[in-house]
């Protein structure tokens, strides 16, 4: 990519080519020209971000084309710095977080662009790193849990279950408040060492099993036959 040496630029990491990760070249510190806004866009200054398997997977399957940089990272938290003209549910100065679009650039760079109707307010009790961590793991658990299960929020799934598997991982964490506090589900998880079964309890779960055991076993041990409903 060539720009001009006047136009205003910002520091990125970003690759030219899949290459393995033990490749020196696999990621690079370059230099871009700094995003402009459109209409309903904000320009967010980038004060954290987050990994997700996404960026893996993208890194070693999807060669940029024609030369230019592909910057990855689609977990941001950060402050507005500036907004389109047409945007009207933030202002300069706004703490927000979200998940970026698979379509534009990441936010591994000093500076990113994004839809403002893809965006949140940050939380005011949490850091820009724990906001961060949220957004693509909330989704996908929040997708699972009302949509593709079509567990229905409120007490209408009274005397059903949903076992967890992996509980103490970014979704099964988030699955677990979520089925916990929005519905009337019994929430059984699971993990593997007593340090991430009492987080697991502490997150809500009624029951916590041993997945390094026969979960048929696991669930007689704490008197459940059967569950409804499995992720």
């Amino acid at each position: 990519m060539t720009f001009s040496t006047e136009d205003p630029v910002m520091k990125a990491v970003a690759y030219y080519q899949s290459l393995p990760v033990s490749n020196p070249d696999s990621l690079q510190n370059i230099e871009l020209p700094e995003p402009v806004a459109g209409a309903r866009d904000l320009l967010v200054e980038v004060k954290a971000i987050s990994v997700n398997p996404v960026d893996t997977k993208i890194r070693q399957n999807v060669s940029p084309e024609n030369g230019d940089a592909k910057v990855l990272g689609w977990d941001v938290a950060g402050v507005v710095k500036a907004v389109g003209s047409d945007v009207t549910l933030f202002q300069p100065g706004d703490k927000v977080y979200y998940a970026g679009s698979l379509i534009r650039p990441g936010a591994n760079s000093e500076l990113h662009v994004v839809d403002e109707r893809i965006v949140g307010h940050m939380p005011k009790s949490l850091s820009f790193a724990h906001a961060a961590a949220l957004p693509l793991t909330a989704i996908t658990a929040w997708e699972l849990l009302f949509e593709r299960l079509q567990i229905v929020q409120g007490k209408g799934e009274s005397g059903q279950s949903l076992l967890i598997v992996g509980a103490a991982g970014g979704v099964g964490s988030i699955l677990t408040q979520l089925a916990r506090q929005l519905t009337a589900l019994k929430v059984i998880g699971t993990a593997s060492r007593a340090e991430t079964e009492s987080w697991v309890r502490e997150l809500g779960a009624h029951e916590v099993l041993d997945h390094s055991k026969p979960l048929s076993e696991e669930l007689k041990r704490v008197g459940i036959q059967a569950v409804t409903h499995v992720a």
